[in-house]
């Protein structure tokens, strides 16, 4: 196995006995996405789950009125799956789309739950998904609380490179705001330098 693997950024070797390590790495499969390749779809249900390697991609859903709102970013070493869909095998509500090409590394349902006897593997996934309610909690009360301009200055002090390499309507709309708004909010900050 490549000590240089890129999995074990997720999987800290100090945390796994060697051969739970391999067995755990052997289930995961390279893959890479073009720029607009889903790797999930509305819809479908989720069979796989991800974690990214290099790239951006987000998930969005489309409103009552037909417009494309974003639901979150996802960038090297996040974990890219529908928690539902995955694991109760329910329709996924959402597209997940790569915005930029993609390396991300895969595994099917089945072959997680050969891991699923390992306990450290067990604690990262119950890590990720702490992390990843509470990320979505601070968003949604961000989103009723918060200013535009804070959600702006909280997302660029966070996720830098989100704001850096997503295309800023994807931004506006994950923000709750219009690309109007955050443009002249960008320039209020930018006029404040």
């Amino acid at each position: 196995m490549n000590d240089q693997h890129f999995l074990k950024k997720i999987f800290n070797e100090q945390n796994f006995k060697r051969e739970d390590l391999d067995k755990i790495l052997d289930q995961y499969q390279r893959i890479e996405f073009a720029k607009h390749d889903y790797l999930i779809e509305e819809g479908s249900t989720a069979n796989f789950y991800y974690f990214m390697e290099s790239g951006y991609a987000r998930s969005y859903v489309i409103d009552l009125e037909g417009n494309d709102i974003s639901t979150k970013f996802f960038s090297t070493t996040d974990i890219i799956i529908d928690w539902h869909s995955y694991f109760l095998k329910t329709k996924c509500r959402e597209h997940i789309q790569a915005i930029t090409p993609c390396i991300a590394w895969k595994i099917s349902f089945e072959n997680f739950m050969k891991l699923f006897n390992i306990e450290a593997f067990r604690e990262v996934g119950r890590t990720r998904l702490v992390n990843n309610y509470f990320e979505l909690k601070t968003h949604s009360v961000s989103i009723i609380a918060d200013p535009a301009k804070e959600r702006y200055l909280n997302l660029l002090k966070s996720k830098p490179d989100i704001v850096q390499n997503v295309p800023l309507k994807q931004i506006a709309t994950y923000l709750g705001i219009t690309d109007t708004s955050l443009s002249r909010i960008r320039k209020e900050i930018a006029d404040t330098k």
